[in-house]
């Protein structure tokens, strides 16, 4: 008796406390050419997402969409024909298939293009190299790319 009334009081304590949202994350790369670099908008045109120096980093709100918190924007997949998929920041979201795997974005199984968790780079200029969602292994032709790229969390440890 005493441990069903025990446990209605937790249940009842639990359901009164308000959940905790997640924090605002950067979002990362972890291997060459791009380690350590970090996701944000390409100062020559804020519409393309890159990976870049932390310095310039920005920080995201992550669920189904991928929100930046500085500059409000959200990251959205395109249609491309190819297997690799422009990503573009815009102000309005049009992606509703991103999730994590443990620290890892990647889109969710559930959505149009499955459970992806690879990305390409293309270098733009100096550090800033431009980021696709990837389903394949197609790269464009005449650019420096790094294919299989994933995107992280910092450290949950």
């Amino acid at each position: 008796m005493f441990s069903s009334i025990a446990n209605y009081f937790l249940l009842v304590a639990a359901a009164a406390i308000p959940t905790a949202l997640a924090k605002p994350e950067q979002i990362r790369a972890v291997t060459s050419p791009i380690f350590h670099y970090y996701l944000q908008a390409y100062p020559e045109d804020p519409t393309i997402p890159v990976m870049g120096p932390e310095s310039s980093s920005e920080y995201f709100e992550i669920g189904s969409t991928i929100q930046s918190t500085n500059t409000s924007a959200f990251l959205n997949i395109g249609d491309d024909s190819t297997s690799y998929k422009t990503l573009t920041f815009a102000d309005a979201s049009s992606t509703d298939a991103w999730a994590l795997e443990g620290d890892t974005i990647i889109t969710a199984t559930g959505s149009s293009f499955g459970r992806q968790l690879n990305f390409l780079v293309c270098q733009l200029s100096g550090s800033y190299w431009q980021v696709y969602l990837q389903t394949g292994s197609e790269t464009p032709s005449g650019r420096t790319c790094s294919n299989y790229q994933s995107l992280h969390l910092p450290c949950l440890c």
